[in-house]
């Protein structure tokens, strides 16, 4: 048993060793190689293919982690968002609801890219390491066979000197059983080459089209979750602008209301604050030549639409004239009455929607 072992490792270093001289007599022109011009162009095609292939695949390995990472901040954010929004709030439900719906979408975005892009991608790319290995082992068996073929020639040359025809004769069977390795290889390979390299398009297609779609579908259910946490907001906007969640304050004069009230954001209505010599500086620059009744003018910062009848919508960049309140029993805190001067609209509007001008 360890003369058979011994006997196999001395003829696999033999025929290293032979391919190898092989390779350098090639190298050096000393002897010629058999040429395949088709094979050539296939290989090219082949490596072309699986480097293609290789980076299509670490990149989209590197997309799914970075979703996952996205996913994972996205349900974090969304628990502190439904932790700040206080249940008494207006549309506190719908936004638990939609935060739900939200991390519903993430996960099955996230299982459609592993399940039905990343698999198949997966799958795809791990049979070039095989034809790899039937390439290599191609090259191999045509080193043997020019070698062989070499050797043959040799040997005839040899023969014919001293008359050894069963040198000739075994060296043939050598020869033969060489090239017929060699070419049953090579023919598969001819075969095999071509078509994965056809195969590439409806892979691609395929894959690429499950991805956008994926894509697509993602970004417009999430879409349609954001207008609805958008319009919850605004709801919660309108509510607190009406003073729903701010406690009551004794009224002041009207005139300085109406001056201060318009100086914080739209979701945060103004208090209003006493300063006499501001509110007279504001008169000053604003009362000269406006029509009788006028307080003072303003421009609109954000866009309103108005969900009463006695309420003014108007756009940004639109001019209003602040008036007195018919009756001033109706004035309410953070609200101004007002004339739009592009259509002379009269209603009510929130005061920090506009600034003065």
């Amino acid at each position: 048993m360890a003369e058979s072992k011994g006997a196999l490792i001395a003829k696999t270093v033999q025929k290293h060793a032979g391919r190898a001289k092989e390779k350098l007599l090639q190298n050096l022109g000393k002897v010629d190689r058999t040429l395949d011009d088709i094979f050539e162009e296939h290989l090219q095609n082949f490596n072309r293919q699986h480097q293609q292939a290789t980076r299509l695949q670490k990149e989209f390995n590197n997309y799914i982690r970075c979703i996952r990472a996205v996913q994972t901040a996205s349900k974090s954010l969304m628990e502190a968002i439904t932790e700040v929004y206080e249940s008494s709030w207006s549309g506190h439900d719908l936004l638990y609801v939609q935060a739900q719906s939200m991390e519903m979408l993430w996960q099955d975005f996230s299982h459609k890219l592993g399940d039905q892009v990343l698999i198949p991608l997966n799958t795809y790319t791990n049979q070039f390491p095989e034809v790899r290995k039937k390439i290599e082992k191609r090259g191999r068996k045509l080193v043997d066979y020019d070698g062989q073929r070499h050797s043959f020639q040799n040997l005839q040359a040899n023969a014919a000197k001293r008359r050894d025809d069963v040198k000739v004769t075994k060296g043939r069977e050598q020869l033969e059983e060489a090239k017929r390795t060699y070419e049953l290889l090579n023919s598969e390979l001819h075969d095999e080459l071509p078509a994965l390299h056809d195969s590439r398009v409806l892979f691609y297609v395929t894959n690429l089209q499950t991805l956008f779609a994926a894509e697509q579908l993602f970004h417009s259910e999430t879409s349609k979750v954001y207008a609805e946490l958008e319009a919850i907001t605004d709801k919660l906007a309108t509510d607190c602008q009406r003073g729903s969640y701010s406690k009551k304050t004794a009224s002041l004069p009207r005139a300085i209301t109406s001056v201060n009230s318009n100086t914080s954001s739209p979701t945060t209505p103004a208090t209003p604050a006493h300063n006499g010599a501001n509110h007279n500086n504001v008169q000053r620059a604003t009362l000269a030549g406006l029509p009788a009744g006028t307080l003072y003018r303003v421009r609109a910062t954000y866009r309103y639409t108005r969900e009463d009848s006695d309420e003014l919508s108007f756009d940004v960049g639109d001019v209003i004239r602040v008036v007195e309140y018919d009756d001033p029993d109706e004035q309410e805190e953070g609200w101004l009455m007002g004339i739009k001067e592009s259509t002379n609209e009269k209603g009510m509007f929130p005061a920090n929607f506009t600034r003065p001008i």
